[in-house]
């Protein structure tokens, strides 16, 4: 199945998409970058970059490690909706691929865009996740 994620709010994308590849069917998600997160322009990235100051005392490199990328950050709320650590859930991880854009090596011949994810409000007042990734420091 291919997804294209513009203009679809971000969580009720990731959980129809941890729905499927639960079910056992391969998912691909194209345009990443252009899902939207609902809330405040402000609160959400607040919130995001609250989320990056979390590390270990030990050592940060221990963890928890921060996506940045919108393919990442996408990959990470499907699989916070996913029971990773049973085989059924990294069985399913598996199915799923992720990617920022259109690559030229995917043949699409229909994209899916589920009716119930997309925007309900005005475009302008959601949050982009490429605008999220620059705030986060992503440089692409």
């Amino acid at each position: 199945v291919y997804v294209d994620a513009t203009n679809q709010i971000a969580g009720r994308l990731a959980s129809k998409v941890a729905k499927l590849i639960l079910s056992g069917r391969r998912v691909v998600v194209l345009n990443s970058e252009k899902a939207l997160i609902s809330g405040s322009r402000n609160s959400v990235m607040r919130q995001w970059n609250e989320r990056l100051e979390l590390s270990s005392k030990v050592n940060p490199i221990y963890g928890p490690i921060h996506p940045r990328r919108p393919d990442n950050i996408m990959r990470r709320m499907v699989r916070g909706m996913v029971p990773r650590k049973k085989p059924s859930g990294d069985t399913a991880m598996k199915r799923l691929r992720v990617y920022v854009g259109q690559p030229s090596d995917v043949k699409v011949t229909k994209l899916t865009a589920f009716g119930d994810t997309g925007a309900t409000r005005p475009i302008p007042g959601y949050v982009t996740m490429q605008e999220l990734s620059k705030n986060l420091g992503w440089s692409g």
